[in-house]
């Protein structure tokens, strides 16, 4: 009995611990454009005196999708912001934010990459090593669709990204592409998705936007991982890299450094344009043609 006694304010404890709501994690809005824009949702939505479920109750997002919003860990588009003033009663305060902090663009991508496009869009050069995918600045929407899950929002930024190779003034940047022969092999979607992205690479290849196929069983130093570099003016270097949990912007010297070495090694496995072109083409005929 005494035993009993000992143990049961312990397991109450334990329950009462159980049943607490988790402590919202603490926002900083100076770390970036998300986590100011998620700040001011939970803010206005407290301020309401709702909880995440009743504002989803009330605008057609879950009460997940809103969690991971205000956390800063996922953009949104402008309906979001002006389903939130409309509940909350703002006076359009956040679609104003959103305007003001995305411009309609940024939101709509994770915030391990939110910077990036920016960095793309200043750029004079690009540097691009993909191991298993097209580039995002060189797909299709069909096969853009399918690695999003339909999310049109996110198709939509992505699409717009790409309009920095189109722009005139500034001019576009030089595009570099290396991609292994695998990648035109590795299905998205359906054949038909993967034969138009394969003629829209091989027709995109211009003396601006140089695409290279490094050939299947060459022996490489590329397997650790996509990355991308951009040369802004005046030389300054800056890339992104791909992997886990997440991608990363990346600006310290050394490491740039050592990934341009590896893009110019790689470089040495790939075909010219030229010949890229022809296998590009070559193979959306005879592996994705219906």
């Amino acid at each position: 009995m005494a035993a009993t006694s000992r143990t049961s304010p312990v397991i109450a404890r334990s329950s009462l611990e159980a049943d607490m709501p988790q402590r919202p994690k603490r926002l900083t809005p100076s770390r970036g454009p998300l986590d100011l824009f998620g700040s001011e949702v939970r803010r206005y939505r407290t301020m309401a005196g709702l909880s995440l479920a009743q504002l989803a109750e009330q605008i057609p997002y879950a009460p997940s999708t809103i969690g991971e919003i205000e956390r800063g860990e996922s953009g949104c588009d402008r309906g979001f912001a002006e389903d939130c003033d409309r509940v909350l009663d703002t006076r359009d305060a956040l679609a104003h934010l959103h305007d003001g902090l995305f411009d309609g663009r940024s939101a709509v991508f994770p915030e391990y990459f939110a910077g990036w496009p920016e960095y793309e869009s200043q750029s004079e050069v690009l540097r691009s090593y993909q191991t298993l995918l097209v580039d995002g600045l060189l797909q299709t929407a069909s096969y853009a669709e399918v690695l999003l899950y339909g999310d049109q929002a996110k198709i939509q930024g992505r699409l717009e990204r790409q309009g920095i190779l189109t722009r005139d003034n500034p001019p576009p940047p030089r595009l570099v592409c290396l991609l292994p022969e695998t990648v035109l092999w590795h299905r998205v979607g359906t054949g038909a998705i993967m034969h138009e992205q394969l003629l829209y690479l091989a027709d995109a290849i211009s003396p601006r936007l140089s695409i290279q196929i490094i050939p299947d069983g060459a022996p490489h130093p590329g397997h650790a991982g996509s990355f991308s570099i951009a040369r802004l003016p005046g030389g300054e270097l800056t890339a992104y890299c791909e992997g886990e949990p997440h991608g990363r912007i990346i600006e310290g010297r050394s490491v740039i450094e050592r990934l341009n070495e590896r893009f110019m090694d790689l470089s040495t496995y790939a075909l010219s344009a030229e010949q890229s072109k022809a296998l590009i083409w070559q193979t959306a005929e005879e592996r994705w043609k219906s």
